[in-house]
Parts: C-alpha cells; sequence; structure tokens
C-alpha cells in the first residue's frame, strides 16, 4: 500500500485530502473522558496541513441509527482535534450536505475540517452495496485524494472505509502504518517467548483469535469476564460469575489443543468475588472477598482476579520477548476490582520484551490506571481490528488501501 509520505512526496498544496480517522472516542455528555484516538491522528493530519493541504477529516462515533443524534456529534472531538494541533478546526454540521459542501469550499491551503458523524447516514454501514457506493460517491465528491487513517475501523466493509479508497487516489497515513507495522511483528515475526494475555467480557468475542494462537503463542494468560467460562469447562463451580455455557465444548478443545501443542494454557488461581455487582457510578466501596478458583460460593460472582493470580501472571510475562495484551482482567472502573488489570499492565511495563495493549477497554485501562503510555511498545486504537488481523482475517479497510 502507497503512505503518506509517498503522497507527501508529490506535493498536497490546495489538494483536498479526506482523511478517514478514527475519531470515536468515550464521551460523557460533551466532555471527552479518553482523546487518545484523536492525538493518534494527529500527526497525519498534521503533516498533511503544514504542507498545505485542505484537510477534511471524518469519522464514526458510537452507532446512530443511520440518522443524526445530537448525542453522537463529533463536535467535541472536532474542538479538542484544534486544540491539539493549535489552530482552528472548522466543524460542519452534516456529512455529505450544504454545510459540508460549503466549510469545504471556505477551507483554505494548510486548514483543517472536520465534517459530522458519518454514521448519521444510512449509507455509511449498508449491507447493500449500491446504498454504500452512493455514499461514498458523494464523500468522494467532496476531496481530490483519499488517506486512511482510522486503524479501528479498518474491520468494517463501511462506505468511508472500503468503498470510498476505490474512487480516490489512496494512502495509507501514520497511524494505519504505524499499527499494520506492530502486527506484523506479532504474527511473522514473532520474538520469542510470545505471551498473549487475553480478558474481557465473553470468551465468544476471544474465540477464534485464541484458535490462532493456539499455533503460534508460548504462553496464553486468561482472565476477565471469559476466565469463568474456562474455569466452569474445567468441571469448577463459578457461582452468578458471567459464563457462556454455550461455548464450554469450544473451551474444553482449545484447552486438549493447548497442552497438546505445547502452549502453557494459564487460568486463575483465584479471584474477587461479591454477590453484587460494584456501583461504576458513584464508586462506593465493594467489600470483595478473595476465594480459590475452584471454590467460588454459588451465590457470588467473580469480579477480578485474586493476589496470587497476579504474581502467577506477572512471572509468567516477566522473561516475555513478545506480549500482547487485551481485555482487562475485571472490572477496572472500579478500585476495589482494578488490581488485577493494574498487575498485568505493570507487568507489561515490567517486561523485557515488545509489549503491545490490543486497543479498546484495555488502553482505556492503561490510561485511567494512570500509566505512562511511553512504558509500552505500542498502544493500539483499534481492538477489534487488531484481533481480527490477528484471526488472520482480511481488513476491508486495509484491502482497499492495497488495491
Amino acid at each position: 500500500m502507497k503512505t503518506i509520505d509517498e503522497l507527501l512526496s508529490e506535493g498536497v498544496t490546495g489538494k483536498r485530502v479526506f482523511v478517514r480517522a478514527d475519531l470515536n472516542v468515550p464521551l460523557d455528555g460533551t466532555t471527552i473522558t479518553d482523546d487518545g484516538r484523536i492525538r493518534a491522528v494527529v500527526p497525519t493530519v498534521k503533516a498533511l496541513a503544514d504542507a498545505g493541504a485542505r484537510v477534511i477529516v471524518a469519522s464514526h462515533l458510537g452507532r446512530p441509527k443511520g440518522a443524526p443524534d445530537p448525542a453522537f456529534s463529533l463536535a467535541p472531538a472536532a474542538a479538542r482535534l484544534g486544540e491539539l494541533l493549535g489552530a482552528e478546526v472548522a466543524f460542519a454540521e452534516d456529512t455529505v450536505g450544504t454545510a459540508a459542501e460549503s466549510t469545504v469550499a471556505g477551507l483554505a491551503d494548510g486548514r483543517v475540517a472536520v465534517i459530522e458523524n458519518l454514521r448519521f447516514n444510512a449509507g455509511e454501514t449498508s449491507k447493500d452495496d449500491a446504498e454504500r457506493a452512493a455514499f461514498a460517491d458523494k464523500l468522494a465528491a467532496l476531496a481530490d485524494v483519499y488517506v486512511g487513517d482510522g486503524f479501528g475501523a479498518v474491520h468494517r466493509k463501511h462506505a468511508s472505509v472500503y468503498d470510498l479508497p476505490k474512487k480516490l487516489p489512496h494512502y495509507a497515513g501514520y497511524l494505519i502504518a504505524t499499527e499494520v507495522g506492530v502486527l506484523k511483528k506479532l504474527t511473522d515475526d514473532v520474538q520469542r517467548p510470545y505471551v498473549v494475555a487475553l480478558g474481557g467480557a465473553k470468551v465468544s468475542d476471544k474465540l477464534a483469535v485464541i484458535d490462532q494462537l493456539l499455533g503460534k503463542a508460548d504462553r496464553l494468560l486468561i482472565g476477565g469476564g471469559m476466565a469463568y467460562t474456562f474455569l466452569k469447562a474445567k468441571g469448577y463451580e463459578v457461582g452468578i460469575s458471567l459464563l457462556q455455557e454455550d461455548q464450554i465444548p469450544a473451551v474444553e478443545e482449545y484447552m486438549e489443543r493447548a497442552e497438546k501443542n505445547g502452549v502453557e494454557l494459564v487460568l486463575p488461581v483465584d479471584v474477587l468475588v461479591s454477590s453484587e455487582f460494584p456501583d461504576l457510578k458513584t464508586k462506593a466501596p465493594a467489600h470483595p472477598t478473595t476465594v480459590a478458583a475452584d471454590a467460588i460460593p454459588a451465590d457470588q460472582e467473580g469480579l477480578d482476579i485474586g493476589p496470587e493470580t497476579r504474581k502467577l501472571y506477572a512471572s509468567k510475562l516477566a522473561d516475555a520477548a513478545t506480549v500482547f495484551w487485551n481485555g482487562p482482567m475485571g472490572v477496572f472502573e472500579h478500585p476495589d476490582y482494578a488490581e488485577g488489570t493494574k498487575a498485568v499492565a505493570q507487568a507489561l511495563v515490567d517486561a523485557p520484551g515488545f509489549t503491545v495493549v490490543g486497543g479498546g477497554d484495555s488502553a482505556a485501562a492503561v490510561r485511567t490506571l494512570g500509566f505512562d503510555e511511553n512504558a509500552f511498545g505500542h498502544i493500539s486504537t483499534g481492538g477489534g481490528a487488531s484481533l481480527e488481523y490477528l484471526e488472520g482475517k482480511t481488513l476491508p479497510g486495509l484491502a482497499a488501501l492495497e488495491d
């Protein structure tokens, strides 16, 4: 795929450059609670603007239902992008209507605009090829060149990700180039020991990547809500913990394959439990108790890995040459259940090798828990995209840039 450096070498002064970014940031009302994805696209936008391009930044935010919804407006993200760039960023209150057309027409060389949430248009996410293509045609009319830099969306076959680059000269931005380079280190040229830590709520979300990793990783550490399906598959009582009983046969087969392939599959040896899910708004004390992983009371729910598991997982990460971590170890949003996730993050910081935080909740946890982002080898902006790449899937947004 051609990169933004090639585009810059060709000259972009006066050209309208459409940058498909990922500004899908968490909001509390209109307040951005984690601006990591906005900061990630700044190098691409700044390089284009500094070179004299007229930059049109587009993104989705949340899951509006194909129509405008003020709760999902990109206005706060546009304002934050302007702060990070140190320059005014224009904002169009629609995507392909009169506001977008006039905003883009009014851009001077070296200036930046953000258009409204792409998912306010049904054509962006439509499964109908013709409807998506029609929306992509309208977006293409706004620009001369396309730069893909929204890594968090490249696994989606959406108009701005898949169809639009086919209609314009297209290049990969700095973020996508970096993300792909990192993922190749996790698939093509892996330094060993290769340790993968997987958490999060549902084991079903991770089955495909576990299937791939059983032939590549040296160790798999399992935590979060998904761990209880593994513990149940071992015959343990898991109480009222998160459980996907329909996935137990698959988990049993994976545990057998791990043993056969010499992959060390490590499960919690103790957990923090409570009869009630914690209040994440007030952060009121939850008073959990610690029990062995094979002794969870029938009326209790596992909500974090316990202190012995934290030590165990840290020891399994201590000599890692390559680490990929996706998914928190517990309900990290509450201080009483944050220690497991914190321990894994600290173990990545301490590990001697190349460490990758695989986007999504893991990236949010790193920032929420106060870790220095520079202490990790890489923090991905796309959890779902990273996982699908590791699964061996073809990602539509990357395939479109490679054409």
